[in-house]
Formats: structure tokens, sequence, C-alpha cells
């Protein structure tokens, strides 16, 4: 199978190197808005060769993977549907969906589409970012599937299995709300952490001399895209509100347990907290 990746980052060139290794895909086309991105990509051997345009890589692909932020997938979604056969099987990776596929609801190739999220990522971008086996063990949401052609969905559910993921089936709103408070979160909270950081600690060289691990792992988030991470917040706007409202309360109740010096309730605060170990083994 030919296979036309958009995107040619850590998430679109981890999936081309991936869908190769495992049999997936024997040529690997690559679509990119950056003439650098496109060049590195083939320099690194991450793709067979790069397209001018989606709709001349199409002519020759049977699987078109969209691994662009949410904002290009809006505007470009439809206009790839509209040039979809039904030899065709679209897929996306966005981290958000219900905007996604409210969009393409009523599209009359929409069964072309399946909406797809691995949970699967790194801090850095660009295509040098691009590893093996970021996938594997990981798991990939599926979402809307009843809207997707049997075919379709067969394909990408087969992919799936070959690439080692747990498979989740979900429906567009309950991903995105569940994504904002285990995902979105975790970096909104790591870019706060980082500006606090640089805020309060003026001496840059003390921040390198004595970040420890538990500061480096919490915090490495912040080295993450904006251009990736501002179109997520914005899609997935009222659930990353909902969720930052109860995280601000938790810290605000530590910061006012410090100020009374109530260490007995903090200690419980923290016990409390201790529970996740049960779920994240």
């Amino acid at each position: 199978m030919i296979a036309t990746i958009v995107g040619t980052g850590l998430i679109g060139g981890s999936l081309a190197i991936s869908l190769k290794e495992k049999g997936v895909a024997n040529w690997i086309i690559g679509v990119d808005q950056s003439a650098e991105n496109l060049r590195k990509a083939q320099e690194l051997k991450i793709i067979d060769e790069g397209a001018v345009s989606i709709e001349d890589a199409m002519q020759r692909s049977q699987l078109i993977i969209l691994a662009i932020p949410v904002d290009g997938l809006l505007k470009v979604l439809p206009s790839i549907l509209d040039k979809a056969g039904p030899q065709h099987v679209i897929m996306d990776v966005g981290s958000t969906k219900e905007k996604i596929l409210q969009l393409v609801a009523g599209h009359s190739k929409r069964g072309r589409f399946v909406a797809a999220h691995p949970m699967a990522g790194t801090e850095y971008s660009g295509p040098e970012a691009a590893i093996k086996n970021l996938f594997t063990q990981k798991t990939m949401v599926l979402c809307d599937v009843k809207n997707s052609a049997e075919d379709a969905l067969e394909i990408v559910e087969d992919m799936v299995d070959k690439l080692q993921m747990r498979l989740v089936y979900m429906n567009a709103e309950e991903h995105d709300l569940h994504t904002a408070y285990v995902s979105h979160i975790s970096h909104i909270t790591s870019f706060a952490l980082a500006l606090t950081v640089l805020e309060k600690e003026k001496e840059q060289g003390r921040i390198f001399e004595l970040a420890s691990g538990g500061f480096e792992s919490t915090v490495r988030l912040a080295k993450s895209s904006p251009d990736m991470w501002v179109p997520i917040f914005k899609h997935n706007r009222n659930n990353v509100l909902d969720v930052l409202e109860e995280h601000i309360h938790q810290l605000e109740q530590m910061k006012q347990l410090l100020e009374k010096e109530d260490y007995e309730t903090f200690y419980k605060l923290i016990q409390k907290s201790n529970k996740i170990r049960k779920i994240l083994k």
C-alpha cells in the first residue's frame, strides 16, 4: 500500500517509520508546507518522496494520514474529502475531535474518514523528533466510528493492530472531555510552571545547576510547540477551562493550608493524591 502523510513532524514522521517497519505501507509520500521539513524527512529516510500537493499524492495513495495542527485540519479536511474516491481512507491524528467531526458531519464522503488520536508523543517537534516504536503499547482512540465506512474502518483497525497499539472507541465529546483531563491540563500546567520558574529564578545558571529529575520530568512538556498546542487549547477551550478551574482550586487549597500552617490537613491531601498510584502503576 502507498500511504501519504501530511505533516512530517514528530507524529507524522514516527507514523511513517512504523508503517514501513510493520509492513502496513511499502511506500510513503510526504506532504508538508515546509520545504525544509520535507527535505529533512527524505534525508532521514522517514519518507520515500515528497509531493508538491496533497492532490498529487492522493492520486497514487490509498491511505492519507493528516498529522497537522487542528487549525490546519479544519481548513484542509473538507477539500480532501471532496477529492476522495472509494479507494481512499482519510485519517487524522488530531488531539481534539468534536469540531472536526461537526465540520464533516454532512459531507457526502464522510464514510471515507476515520477520526483517530494516538495517545503518544514527546515534547519535541519536527522530522528530527520522529522515532521508532513511538506507538508500541500506546492507545489509539477512534471516534464516532459508526459514521465511517466499514472497509475504511477495517483498514485503520488493521493498522492499529500491526502497530501493536491498544484500541479504544469513544464519541467526539467524550474524547475531548477526557483528553482535557489527562493530557491537555498536563501541558498547560507545565507551561505555567516553566513561566513561574523563569519569572522567579532570574539566575538561569542556578536553574541548570539545581534542576533535578523531578523538576525536569514535570516541566519537560513546556518544550512542546505552541504551533501545536494553542490550536488544541482553542478548540477544546471549554473542557480545558473546566479542568483548569479545578486545578486552580486545588492549588489555592494548598496555598491556604500553608498560610494557616495546617500541615495535618496538607498531609491528608497529599495522601489522597497518592491514590493515583493504583491507577498509574
